[in-house]
């Protein structure tokens, strides 16, 4: 019987080794699956547009359908960002020439969608040049994914300035435009509501003059008048 429950024991643990062994194994595979591949090109997300405006480019199709296209490339690989980018490359043309928020029509702005455009157009004649490295293509996704953060951080501050112009009183590009009456009132009415601290300015007190005693004329001593010597008087010969 000891025989018997040594030869059990033994079965028992070498069935444990294997099972062992076979998820060590799988879980092996599934952290070399984890591993970055060489032949992908990945990129962190750049700015996003601000609520505000994101509101404002909400009815504008073309910059939806170049948003939405540029997510294949965070994390894309080197043929397949060459496949993309004519469709990548004719998307931004479209938003290019479709631009109808008079925001966004600067000069600045503009040159940002030229040289976005242009980055694409790149890409896509790689994607012709059978002897182009896969470093190259690598540089210029990251050029493209750097331009288009770019664009969108000038749209954010388009909108931020004009949050901030708004919550001014005055117009800041016309300064002798003040607001309206109404919400002129309105502010006026809510200073009357909630007056705020004010310094209580300093007493003065009045100062009283100072007397100044007034000088005692004093009387200039009498001088006696020198008196006159009697001369005796000659008598006249008669």
């Amino acid at each position: 019987m000891k025989y018997i429950y040594s030869l059990l024991l033994f079965i028992i643990f070498l069935s444990f080794s294997c099972q062992r062994t076979n998820l060590n194994q799988e879980v092996s595979e599934n952290t070399d699956s984890l591993k970055i591949n060489p032949n992908r090109i990945v990129n962190t997300i750049g700015e996003t547009l601000i609520p505000k405006a994101k509101k404002a480019v909400s009815e504008w199709k073309e910059y939806r359908n170049v948003d939405e296209f540029m997510l294949k490339y965070y994390n894309i690989s080197n043929m397949e960002a060459l496949n993309y980018a004519k469709e990548l490359s004719g998307l931004v043309q479209l938003m290019k020439d479709s631009i109808r928020i008079e925001e966004i029509k600067g000069l600045n702005t503009m040159a940002r969608f030229n040289v976005l455009h242009n980055e694409t157009l790149r890409l896509a004649d790689m994607a012709t040049i059978p002897s182009i490295s896969s470093d190259e293509v690598k540089e210029e996704v990251g050029k493209i994914i750097e331009i288009y953060s770019s664009l969108n951080s000038k749209i954010n501050t388009i909108y931020k300035a004009e949050e901030l112009q708004n919550s001014l009183e005055v117009d800041t590009e016309n300064p002798n435009n003040v607001i309206d009456a109404s919400e002129f009132q309105e502010r006026k009415n809510l200073y009357e509501r909630e007056p705020l601290l004010r310094k209580k300015p300093k007493r003065v007190e009045k100062q009283t003059p100072i007397k100044t005693e007034t000088p005692i004329k004093t009387e200039t001593p009498f001088k006696e008048r020198p008196q006159r010597k009697l001369v005796p008087s000659k008598k006249t010969k008669g």
